[in-house]
């Protein structure tokens, strides 16, 4: 557990007004909420992969599933729902970082109220990615179906609130997406079909494209605060290290430098298109850095493993092979892998509590 205590100051105008509020904030580890006095979000909405997906998956036919034991055992009531995580995920963490709600629930979870709708859904599937061909290898739900998935959203919000409480709705509420990993790791590493026309500098150009065009989209259906989340230092995931780290389990430098080349051309683009949006905010949400961070310095954040997950011996077990006859770790709360390739709870918690502020400065 870490417990931190600082200030942010933030700058905003209203009419022909500037405004600074100074908010104290005191992290402990528990997602805490700290929006500006003046800012209210009524929903978030969440696109990808594995990392926002809280149950999509669970009635595909694909190998890309999480809705068995262990996965869930710390969540409500100990039931495995999809998440790929044995409690909350990066979207839950998110949708009471800023204020809406505890958990953010699966679209296409049949137990999903009217109500759930006005609060913000999450259209992600485990094992997607910027690339079509990704979704197709893993045989999960692709980006463009996720859009059209969100255009029947906002056709029930409008049946349920009427055009302009739900244009509100769909306006200030904020939106992510998380893709890109499966692209290289599940995708352009382990099939030669992008390989044997992309060098990687090519593909992540391309990758870079497909994430642009997909934001001017949700742009278009009225999203007006977007953030993307980088890659992540892919090197470094558990699994990773074991098929291509060496006996000792190093992070795999050509996957990390592969992460950082993609994340800088991401980030460029995003600051080139954020100034072409009328009346948006888009944001980049480091998973780099910060888990290079934590992964270095894991005591700092109250973890002791960050090299393997808790399920299993931690090395290779993910999805099916992360199952009710694996063994499990004594403590998963000094974890920050849950299997092989996603994080804790706990996990999650940190990395959020380390990104959220610098999030609202570039929000609102």
């Amino acid at each position: 557990m870490f417990s931190v205590y600082f200030f942010i100051i933030f700058s905003f105008s209203y009419g022909s007004h500037s405004h600074f509020l100074v908010t104290s904030v005191y992290l402990h580890g528990n997602g805490a909420t700290y929006l500006p006095d003046n800012v209210s979000v009524p929903a978030i909405i969440a696109f990808g992969d594995s990392l926002l997906d809280p149950g999509n998956n669970n009635r595909l036919m694909t190998f890309t599933k999480a809705n068995f034991p262990p996965y869930g055992k710390d969540f409500v009531g100990g039931k495995p729902t999809g998440r790929f995580t044995n409690g909350k995920t990066l979207g839950d963490f998110l949708a009471k970082g800023f204020g809406v709600k505890e958990y953010l629930p699966a679209y296409l979870d049949p137990s999903i109220k009217d109500s759930d709708l006005l609060t913000g859904v999450s259209f992600a599937s485990g094992g997607s990615g910027y690339d079509p061909l990704t979704s197709t290898l893993a045989v999960v739900i692709p980006l463009s179906v996720q859009l059209e998935m969100f255009k029947k959203y906002i056709s029930k919000l409008k049946i349920k609130v009427g055009e302009e409480q739900a244009k509100h709705i769909i306006a200030n509420s904020v939106y992510f997406i998380s893709a890109g990993s499966n692209d290289f790791l599940t995708n352009y590493y382990i099939y030669p079909i992008r390989r044997l026309r992309y060098d990687v500098f090519g593909y992540g150009k391309m990758l870079v494209k497909f994430a642009m065009d997909y934001i001017q989209e949700i742009h278009k259906l009225g999203a007006r605060r977007i953030v993307v989340f980088s890659t992540p230092p892919l090197g470094c995931i558990p699994i990773e290290r074991t098929i291509a780290g060496g006996l000792h389990r190093k992070c795999v430098d050509k996957y990390n430098k592969a992460a950082q080349l993609f994340n800088s051309m991401l980030k460029q683009e995003i600051l080139f298109l954020a100034g072409r949006l009328p009346e948006t905010r888009v944001a980049m949400a480091d998973l780099y850095n910060p888990l290079i961070s934590i992964i270095e310095n894991p005591h700092q954040y109250g973890l002791e493993v960050t090299d393997r997950g808790c399920c299993g011996i931690g090395i290779i077990e993910m999805s099916f092979s992360c199952n009710k006859l694996s063994k499990l770790c004594r403590d998963d709360s000094k974890f920050l892998f849950w299997d092989s390739l996603h994080p804790t709870e706990k996990g999650c918690d940190i990395y959020i509590n380390l990104i959220l502020p610098n999030l609202l400065k570039s929000l609102f």
